[in-house]
Parts: C-alpha cells; structure tokens; sequence
C-alpha cells in the first residue's frame, strides 16, 4: 500500500534551472518514504513487499549518488553507505540512516549538527574527530556554516588528503566553518556552483579537463546556456580562468580563488584577474588560502553600520538630544505606556539617537560605517555608487528627478508609472511627453511601453531640432504586474538616437531581481555594465535605478536605495548632493539604515538561493492553480500569452516549465522585447463573481491571506524570499475553498440565482471600460504650442490649483461636463487623478480631460480615487484663467486658432503647416484630442 504513494521520479534533469534543489528534497523525502515503508515490511515478515521497496529504494539512490557530488552533505560516501546497508537486507538500519540524513537534509540541521558529519550509528568516528567542533560556542551564537567548491582533478584519496589538511586549519577563533564539495571537471564545477546555494567560494586548481564524466541528459547544453563555456574556444590550459569567469557571470557574489603553478605573477596581471580574488601558488599557502576565504566571506558578512549599531546599544550613554525614547527610560518608568517596551523590547530604544557622534556617521553627509555600508551595498547590486533611502523609493525617484532634469528640460516618461515621479517632474520643472504602455483593457491594466513608441517620439524630437533638451527616459521595471523590460536593448537603441540619454529604472519591486541568473539579464545595472563594454567610446552610460529594498528584501518599511552607474556622474554629484539633502530627514531612522545593511548582507550571502526559491515557488502556485479542475473553472493565474501581445513575444513563449522548456524560456528571455516575471501571479477572479477589492477584502478577513494589488477582475499575488511551501499550501487550499462554495451556490441556487451570477460575471469580465490614453497639455502649459512634439510642463498648473480663484468644480455627472466635451471650453484638469485600481494618474495637472476619460471614471465603481472628491467635483482650471496665461505668454488659444480657419481634419498642432495625421480631427469637429507617440 505504502508504495503505491510514492510516485518514481524521473531520471536527473538539466534542463531545469530553478527545480535541481527542489528536486533533489523531494527526492530525499521520496526516499524517507520508501525507507520507512522497506523497515515496516521487514518487521511484517512480507519479504515480497520488502524487496519490491527495497529495488524502489535503490534504483532512488543511483539517481541521488551522482546529485550528491555536488553538495558536501550527505556527500557520495554517505548514499553509497545507504547502498551497501540495503545490498545487505539491514532494512532497520537503511531506514533509521535515510531518516537522519532526509531531516538533514529538509531541515538544514547539518549546518550545526556535528554528530550528523559521523553517520552514527555505523559512522567513522575518527571523521567526526578530524572535523573538530564545527559549532563551538562563540557567545551566544553557533558559528555559520558554508560550502567551498574545490575544482581539481585529483582522485577520491586525493580529495580526502586535501579534506584533512583543510580541517586541521581550523582555529577555534574562525568566525564561520565550511565543507569541502569537490569537481573533478569544467562542467561539474558549472553544475555545483548553479544548483549548489550553500557555495561561498570557489578554488580552481588548475589542470582539469572540462567534460563530466556523468552522464546526465542535456547537461553540455544546460552549462552552455547558463556558464556560456565552449571548450572549442578555449585552450586547456586556460580553462582555470575560463571557469572563474563563468562563476562570477552566473554568480558574481561569489569569491574565486586559483591555484596555479603556472607563473602565478603572470596570472595575477592578466585581463582575467579581474574575475579572481587571489592567485596562489599551486598548494604551498593552503593556510593562507584558508583565511582569505574565511576573509571573502566575512567582507560580505560584516555590516558596518548595523555593527556599530550594536555596539553603541551596549554602551552607558547619557542623552541629552530630542529623542526622550533613546535609550528607553521615558518607556520602561512610564506608568501608562511600559507595554510599548514589552512589545518593541528593549533593543530598539537602545539603539535610538538623533546624535551623529560617537560613531553613529550621518546619512546627509556619510564618513564613516554609513558611507562603508553603502559602499558595500554599490558592489552587491553591480553598481558605481549607493545611496541609502529612508522615506522609500518615493522619495528615491524625487531624488533623481530633482537632481539630474533642469527646468526646461524634455523628459519621456511612462504616464503608468509610479506618482512620485510625476510629483518629481513638478519639482523639476520638467516638461514631460507621456509615452503610453500597451493596454491590457480585459483585466484593467496596462504593459509595459513599446520600444517603438519610445524611439518615435526620440526621433520627433530629433525631427523639430529639439533632441539636445531630451535628458531623461523613466520607466517602471518590472511592473507592477510584472512586465519586465528587455532592458539592455531599450538603451542600447534609445542611445543610438541620443548617445547622451539618462536612464531612471524603477525598479521599487524588482530589487531581488539582482541575486539570481534568470532575472539579473533584465535589470538596469546588469545591463549598464554590459552595455558599458558593448558601445565604449560610442556612448555614455548614465543609469540610475531606485529600489524599494523593503519590498523583495528583509529591510524595513521604507528601505531603499538608489543605484547609480553614470559615466558622467561628476556633472550631476552637486546637484545630486543637494536633491538628497532636499528630501531626506535630518533625522533619519537608524533601524531603516541597519536594515538595509542587514538586506544587503542577507542577499549577499544566500539570496541566490531564496531567489530561486521564490520563483520555483511561484511556479508551483502557478501550475497547482491552472491544472485543478474546480480552482480553476473560477480562479486562474494569467500567462505570459495573455498579458503580453504577441507583438511584443517574438519567441512566441506562452507559458512557464513544465509547459515550456526551460531553454525555451531562458532564450525568450534574453531576445523578446516584454517578458512576464514568474513572481506576479495575476489571479483572475471574474468568473468568481468577484471584483478585485471584494475579493482581496475577504481573503484577508476570512483566511489571513494578505496581498497589495487588485483590478477591476483580479488580484496580484507575489511570491517573495519571505514565503514558504506551507504559504503556498495554504493560498491553494483556500482558493479550493473558495470555488467549492460558489460551485455549491450556484448548484444550489434557483435559475434566477443563476442568471444573476452571470450578470455580475458579465459586469465584470465583459463590460470593463476602456483604458484612457493620456489625451494632450492643455497650450497654455507648452513651450511650443504650435510645435509637432506634445512635451507640456505640470509644475505651472500644478501650483495654479494652490489658487482658488483660478479653480472650479464641476460634478462627474453635471450635463455641464458633456457639454464642454461637445462645444468647449476645455476642460483642463487642476491636479493628479489616481484611481485605485488601477492606480495610474488618468489625469495630471495641465492635461486636457478627454471624453474618454469621462467615460471611463464614470465606469469606475473603486472607492479609492485619490486626489477626487465625489461631493466636490472635478477640480479644473478656469477657461478665463488659461486664458490669461496664454495671453501673457503673447500666444491666442487653441479654440481661437480654430475659430481662424483651421479644416476640419487638420491637427491644431500642425495647422500652420497643414500636415494631417490619418484619422485625426481637431477639437470641436467631434473627435478624439490625442497624442500618439
């Protein structure tokens, strides 16, 4: 009976990225499970069963015992020990070792477990002994554990030597411990260093062939895809350099170290140098090797700030600053609020001051372990330059915006992205073209902007002599719904057309996206370095990117950074300098700064592992969902097909592994101009019967599953290194739930019941509104009115609306409203307009209000409409007010204009020149004002 529930895997895969170590547990709990069932059936007395477990079992382990090279435990030695106890019929045994070596496994217990290295109860007690005490006490907290790959071609009793002479290095003052894992070839080193997330570092001796000697399926095309090494193109005695090249591509955290008796002198000035730490001398300096790796890993792990930190907490300070809960006195003697302690503890108000002395550093004006820390965070996230945010990514965009635009300055953005940046432009003073993203109307949300559309509207601007005030592109990568932007080629073509161009990636959700192979390609400093070699000399990069770290990272609300990597940063440091003292609190929070600190050591040192958990995750939600038969006949996680048009899929790729090779994806990946992070799960729940905010409201009333993003139709789920399979478990069993009982009602229910479900669903999924494009200025906010490029500046009319008597209301339903649509004047909004959902600003200050966009609020049934009051109106600008300002401005009005002589048909902005876009009608002839790009 006990077999017939444990399902064979399949063989060793490589054609997966992300499942190997999942694989790999659910393997050793497959075993567990057969080992338990093997014992049960010996005790039984049932031979036959005990054989027919027993040939399961082994068949498990010749897939495991090469799997298990890679890792250092259980390691080779052990599984072939579990082979020899089963050849032997020791069922009790077999069983009793696999449970051990399974929860070792599963739970990470070999990390502090000295006990588990022996294999008791038939262990080599003299191994435990050489090993030493890997987890001597050092306070109050066991020493971290590591692996350190070892490529060399040696054999087992080499290997076993040099294990030896690295364990007798030990010193009891060592701050972590590690394991040897040892590769033999090229391609094994490539295959541990991707499915291994326990390496720290890497030591390559040289001398070693570059094919494995297993025989997996589709391995050599797996290595070339992710380690890009061909062994035709590099000379043997080069493979050493090859390979820490390789590593560093796929895992740049990683430390790299070479043994070479090849003039090491030679090596360590080489152009591939850059890729290793250290060259040593083949073996004369093993002690020496051992403390530069121990020294590699506690680089990472050192945080200086959130170090120092501690250390002030524990020192005896007298506080005579404005902050009474430093220190927590005020706190713990108060009568009345002494739980506040209880909760938050004492460490917090320990490490409390408005004081920058003592060691503390400022995070206006960094010197000391804020300025390290940041350094340190600049070289993790592959940048020039960090900077420590702590008012969140809001704040992070303004910063930018505030320091790179000059007044006057052409700024391209996407009219989706996030309303700091349009508050950014305000402060600037730019004058902003919109460039729209793809609609994805059936679910109430936009993509992400067509490259077309921005090199259009580049190359408009070249076209009116205007492409020397361009100075900015913005754009949110990834979406909030996940589109992801072929970075690299957005630039790359961008700066064909302007080599000077500054790039602002907001990548608030997006910041994980650093630490794992598959999403780094799509992210701007990852692409900023490539590019930096691909067009040298022919461009200059300038690339900023900004982070919510307390979104993907373990960093606290309000965490984040801005990246930089501009070759021309030196024009901008002052300015930078003095945006940065604008927007950021001279009291900052020195728990947000430790934090990211914290963030930045965690991802560091084991976020390649958490990422790419996280996705396979993500993944598992994804095909549980869509392939269970009564979840989805209700619920159902959006495809890359759906929420990309093919336009924009030159692959064709429409789903995710299992459906879709993993070569396949990865290839889409590097060419299609949009792809689809795994991570968003946009759940339609339409056919539920439920909109977006309903069912996000139930969810965390009736089950405690909490989530940010809704649309009219669905809800956005997003996995993060936070989650866990139980997460994932618990999410998929309450959308069974869910559609169990609307099944239940609608099987239950009267046929009446049953056209009102559908009615409702109709509502929902059918009868959605259209999106708005952003429709045009109004002139009086245009510099060139009559030009044929839409740039309009907000700042103006943003602090025109500061003014009442320049203002009006008027109510959405008012026949008013549809009679300025049809006759004028225009109606011209006073400031932002934010829906939520979908969240995007359907109008800015200065913005002529289509009659598309009438329509579509009119639609609207969200409650939460920032910057519009129902009982108010619309807040608009007054038609007299407008006019005054383009009459001081020495330019008539757009009705005006028309009043003169303009045909109909004619765009106002080209009636001096009388070129007619195709299917374009000016205002008052009754068609729709908008500006395509």
């Amino acid at each position: 009976m006990a077999s017939k529930d444990v399902s064979q895997p399949d063989g060793p895969r490589f054609d997966a990225l992300l499942t190997a170590a999942g694989n790999r547990r659910d393997d050793w709990q497959r075993l567990h499970a057969l080992a338990q069932s093997c014992s049960a059936a010996a005790d039984d007395g049932n031979e036959s069963a005990r054989r027919k477990l027993a040939g399961e079992a082994q068949e498990l382990l010749e897939r495991l015992e090469p799997l298990e090279s890679f890792w250092a435990f259980p390691g080779t030695a052990r599984v072939q020990k579990l082979r020899d106890k089963l050849r032997r019929g020791d069922a009790a045994g077999f069983g009793d070792s696999v449970r051990r070596l399974a929860r070792a496994v599963l739970g990470g217990t070999y990390r502090r477990d000295d006990g588990l290295w022996a294999d008791a109860p038939d262990g080599d007690a003299t191994e435990a002994k050489a090993r030493g005490p890997a987890y001597a006490r050092d306070g109050a907290r066991d020493r971290l554990y590591f692996e350190l790959l070892v490529v060399g071609s040696g054999t087992l009793a080499d290997q076993e030597r040099v294990r030896r002479e690295m364990r007798r290095l030990r010193r009891p003052d060592d701050p972590f411990v590690y394991e040897l894992v040892f590769a033999p070839s090229f391609e094994d080193a490539a295959v541990a260093t991707i499915f291994n997330f326990d390496l720290q570092a890497v030591v390559i001796y040289d001398g070693f062939p570059f094919r494995s000697k297993l025989d997996f399926p589709l391995m050599a095309e797996f290595l070339g895809r992710h380690m890009k090494a061909d062994p035709r193109t590099v000379e043997p005695a080069a493979f050493g350099t090859a390979l820490a090249a390789s590593v560093r591509r796929a895992r740049p955290e990683l430390d790299v170290y070479l043994l070479t008796d090849q003039a090491p002198e030679r090596v360590a000035i080489s152009p591939d140098a850059r890729h290793l730490r250290r060259v040593f001398y083949d073996v004369e300096e093993l002690m020496e090797l051992h403390l530069a790796v121990l020294q590699g890993v506690g680089e990472r792990y050192d945080t200086p700030f959130f170090d120092n930190l501690k250390r002030y907490a524990r020192r005896p300070i007298g506080t005579f600053h404005a902050l009474p809960v430093a220190r927590g006195k005020s706190v713990f003697n108060s009568h009345w609020i002494r739980d506040m302690g209880e909760f938050y503890g004492m460490n917090l108000f320990m490490a409390e001051s408005s004081a920058t002395t003592g060691g503390l550093d400022s995070l206006l004006e960094p010197t000391g372990n804020i300025k390290l820390a940041q350094e340190k965070a600049a070289r993790a996230f592959g940048a020039d330059r960090c900077y420590f945010v702590t008012n969140g990514t809001s704040t992070a965009n303004k910063i930018v915006s505030q320091a790179v635009i000059r007044p006057g300055d052409i700024c391209l953005a996407d009219r989706n992205c996030h309303k700091s940046h349009h508050y950014g432009f305000v402060l600037a003073g730019a004058e902003v073209i919109y460039v729209e993203a793809f609609p994805l109307t059936e679910y109430s949300m936009y993509g992400a902007v067509p490259l077309a559309t921005i090199k259009k509207a580049l190359n408009d601007l070249k076209a009116a002599g205007k492409l020397d005030r361009v100075r900015m592109l913005t754009l949110t990568n990834c979406t909030f719904d996940g589109h992801m932007y072929n970075v690299k080629k957005v630039m790359r073509e961008c700066l064909a057309i302007k080599p000077d161009l500054i790039f602002l990636w907001d990548e608030a959700w997006f910041g994980f996206a650093r630490f794992d192979p598959i999403h780094r390609r799509r992210t701007a400093m990852q692409a900023a370095r490539e590019l930096r070699e691909e067009l040298a000399g022919r461009a200059r990069v300038r690339v900023y990117q900004t982070n919510s770290t307390h979104k993907s990272m373990s960093a606290l609300r309000q965490g984040s950074m801005v990246l930089v990597a501009d070759d021309d940063f030196a024009e901008v440091h002052g300015p930078f300098d003095e945006a940065f003292l604008t927007h950021t609190s001279t009291s900052p929070n020195l728990q947000i700064i430790a934090s990211l600190d914290l963030a930045r050591r965690q991802m560091e040192l084991e976020g390649y592992g958490l990422t790419m958990r996280m996705t396979e995750l993500a993944l598992h939600i994804r095909r549980e969902v869509n392939s269970h038969p009564l979840i989805s006949k209700y619920f159902r996680v959006l495809t890359p097909a759906e929420m990309i048009p093919q336009e924009f899929r030159e692959s064709g790729v429409e789903g995710y592994p299992p459906d879709v090779p993993w070569a396949t994806l990865l290839e889409s990946w590097e060419r299609d101009e949009c792809a689809l992070d795994p991570t968003r799960l946009t759940i339609t729940c339409g056919a539920a019967g439920f909109d977006g905010t309903q069912f996000k409201n139930m969810l965390a009333a009736r089950f405690d599953v909490q989530l940010n993003k809704t649309s009219r139709n669905s809800v956005l789920i997003q996995t993060n290194i936070n989650n866990t399979r139980g997460d994932a478990a618990h999410l998929i069993g309450v959308l069974a739930r869910v559609a169990a009982e609307v099944d239940g009602r609608l099987n239950a229910g009267s046929p009446e019941d049953g056209e009102s479900f559908k009615s409702r669903v109709r509502d929902l999924v059918s009868d959605v509104p259209d999106l708005p494009d952003f429709s045009r200025f109004h002139d009086a906010f245009r510099s060139d009115p009559d030009g044929t490029t839409p740039e309009g500046q907000i700042r103006d009319a943003f602090f025109m609306a500061y003014r009442d008597e320049l203002c009006e209301h008027v109510k959405l339903n008012s026949p008013d409203i549809d009679r300025r649509l049809e006759s004028g004047p225009e109606l011209v909004s006073a400031n932002f307009v934010i829906p939520y959902p979908p969240g995007f600003p359907i109008m800015v200050p200065g913005q002529v209000i289509s009659r598309e966009i009438i329509t579509f609020m009119r639609k609207l049934d969200v409650k939460e409409i920032h910057g519009y009051h129902a009982s108010a109106g619309l807040k608009l600008l007054k038609p007299d007010a407008l006019a005054s300002r383009q009459k001081a401005a020495g330019r008539p009005d757009r009705a005006a204009r028309v009043r003169v002589g303009v045909p109909a048909g004619v765009e106002v902005n080209d009636w001096e020149t009388g070129r007619a876009p195709s299917g374009r009608k000016a205002p008052g002839q009754g068609g729709k004002v908008k500006t395509e790009h």
